[in-house]
């Protein structure tokens, strides 16, 4: 590894064993086996190595969603295939993230510092794509029941559907592709698409996945 991402993984680690009050940056150079000071030639201190890997959890989703959408308008598919594919983006994000980083984004100092506002800005960001597109989904017509969540609410409960590959990584359970498709189907059974239109939305990603990798 380069020095950079052995720092990452190293912490990453013992942020997620230990927490990040829990952690200092004396045993962060000790774990990779630098100076103290060689650290801060690369990261801020310990808040700047939690921002980057905060930002490793979602900044390549987030980075996708105009893309997603583009292809959308130009590829004629409808919200049911984007979903899918936001879905699939997000839970490889996830499962491509340093020693399972996206624990990382429930620490309570996550929420509370402002070193961290690049990621709780992202995050919002997400949620409001998933909010967005999920209204289209649910739109199209419902799978035999009246009720799902509006707005902010609806983008929320999509964006912790996903992120349940988190507690899947913690457990041990590798992230397959089958895990992407059950948890894109979970998503668009929460928008009321029914199983005829999930199975047409999946067949469609598998052609278009590549166009945003």
């Amino acid at each position: 590894m380069e020095p950079r991402e052995e720092i990452l993984d190293v912490t990453a680690r013992l942020f997620v064993e230990r927490g990040f009050a829990g952690t200092s940056t004396r045993e962060i150079a000790e774990a990779v086996g630098v100076r103290q000071a060689s650290l801060y030639h690369y990261f801020a201190g310990k808040e700047g190595i939690l921002a980057e890997l905060l930002q490793r959890s979602i900044r390549p989703t987030v980075d996708k969603i105009e893309k997603v959408e583009a292809l959308g308008a130009e590829t004629g598919a409808g919200p049911d295939v984007l979903l899918n594919l936001l879905v699939v983006l997000d839970v490889r994000t996830l499962a491509r993230a340093p020693r399972n980083a996206g624990v990382l984004t429930r620490l309570p100092e996550v929420e509370r510092k402002e070193a961290f506002e690049p990621f709780r800005v992202a995050r919002d960001e997400l949620e409001a794509a998933y909010a967005r597109i999920g209204e289209e989904v649910r739109a199209v017509g419902g799978a035999g029941v009246n009720y799902v969540p509006d707005g902010t609410l609806l983008g929320k409960q999509l964006l912790q559907q996903v992120e349940v590959v988190i507690g899947m990584r913690s457990e041990g359970h590798p992230i397959s592709s089958s895990i992407e498709s059950i948890v894109a189907a979970s998503c668009l059974r929460i928008c009321l698409a029914d199983q005829t239109r999930i199975d047409e939305a999946a067949s469609r990603v598998a052609d278009l996945i590549w166009a945003l990798e």
